[in-house]
């Protein structure tokens, strides 16, 4: 039967045309995004699954940085533990010269200090953005090494922890306290300062105190005043006498005097052991400071080596294979530690590689299965706008039977 008013054949063909453009704009869409799934309505549980391993790929890849911050920091170290070594070998070779009798010690021994020098300034250099793993200013370091996600969904970091080696002639400790007349007290960790405002007001005079009852002979105190650096260097003299305090920071005094800064400095003699810093700049004045303790360091007994003796280069000989042995162990273990960073490393690139690849299964379009559907559907959708051109012309034709 046919209608005018009802075109069954045109709603049919209209439907079909409707569905084939959805899924020619699904198809397209595909194609200019290159996945299947680009956002939560094409498939909310992958979707949900892809962007919370994509949040891990970033994750990882900052990881990955760390690692390599690490790693080269490491590297710095096991480096420098390594010319220690070789510097500490060439040691060994002058004393045993020394052994000697017709030799000249005098020029041995200066060859010998020279060489001590040397490792000075290795073990001082020897930092990478700050970090100095053989100078003994920090015990160790941990490096970031993973992220751990468990079956509820949690997650957690682990890191490598860098055992650092003493390579130093000289330990760190704070042993003093620097406040400042405005009540801020100075950090109790491995260093400590603080700041005088300059202002001319209440806050521009500090004290400084020094008092240590267990000073040694070559205990260094080092203080950074502003843009000078000044030290004082504890004698035996200092030592043996009662006023230790009060001799090292007289010593001090007279350093931060000479150093040309904008700054009075008084001895407060009712206090032992400590100063009065007065800013008489006009602007802020930094003021910090750091101990060094002589012959603590896992390098502290170099500076007892002295070869210009017969006793001394004989007691050398014993001392400088204690030496060898410590900065080879301290190579070792740089050496292994930086090699389980790299395998960590290579790790972290082959996983995060994973991650992308099931990522990338999950929501990326098949371009080769989409190019040959957007063929077909541009067909059918050809072919669906004649059918409904050929059911919309079908009720013209009723005209023809009341001709």
């Amino acid at each position: 039967m046919s209608s005018i008013l009802t075109n069954n054949s045109a709603m049919v063909a209209l439907q079909t045309l409707k569905s084939i453009n959805s899924d020619l704009s699904t198809t397209q869409s595909e194609i200019s995004t290159g996945k299947t799934v680009s956002s939560a309505k094409d498939n909310s549980a992958v979707w949900a699954i892809s962007k919370v391993m994509e949040s891990d790929v970033e994750g990882f890849n900052a990881i990955s940085d760390s690692l390599s911050l690490g790693e080269a920091s490491v590297a710095v170290a096991r480096n420098a533990s390594e010319s220690i070594t070789d510097l500490l070998t060439d040691m060994k070779g002058k004393i045993v010269a020394a052994q000697e009798d017709n030799v000249d010690r005098g020029k041995i021994n200066d060859d010998v200090t020279a060489l001590k020098d040397q490792i000075a300034s290795v073990v001082s250099a020897a930092q990478f953005n700050g970090l100095n793993l053989v100078d003994g200013s920090t015990a160790s370091t941990d490096v970031l090494s993973s992220l751990d996600r468990d079956a509820s969904g949690n997650v957690s970091s682990s890191s490598i922890t860098v055992a650092a080696q003493n390579l130093s002639t000289g330990g760190y400790t704070a042993k003093a306290a620097f406040t400042g007349s405005d009540g801020v007290a100075a950090d109790s960790a491995d260093s400590f300062g603080f700041s005088l405002d300059g202002t001319g007001g209440t806050d521009d005079v500090g004290s400084v105190v020094i008092a240590d009852p267990t000073y040694a002979a070559g205990d260094k105190i080092t203080l950074t005043v502003g843009e000078s650096e000044v030290s004082y260097t504890v004698t035996a003299d200092d030592v043996a006498s009662s006023t230790t305090e009060d001799l090292v920071a007289i010593g001090l005094k007279t350093a931060i005097e000479a150093s040309g800064e904008d700054v009075t400095v008084d001895y407060d003699s009712a206090t032992p052991g400590a100063l009065e810093i007065t800013n008489t700049g006009a602007g802020s004045l930094s003021v910090s400071g750091q101990f060094t303790n002589a012959n603590a360091g896992g390098l502290g007994a170099l500076d007892s080596i002295d070869v210009s003796s017969a006793a001394g280069a004989e007691a050398a000989l014993g001392t400088i294979e204690t030496l060898i042995d410590t900065a080879i162990d301290a190579s070792a273990s740089f050496g292994s530690v930086e090699g389980r960073i790299e395998t960590q490393s290579d790790f972290i690139s082959g996983l995060t590689d994973s991650l992308k690849s099931g990522i990338g299964s999950m929501v990326d379009a098949d371009m080769e299965e989409v190019s040959a559907r957007l063929q077909a559907l541009q067909t059918q959708q050809q072919l669906g706008v004649q059918s409904l051109s050929i059911a919309n012309q079908a009720p013209s034709t009723l005209l023809s039977l009341f001709r």
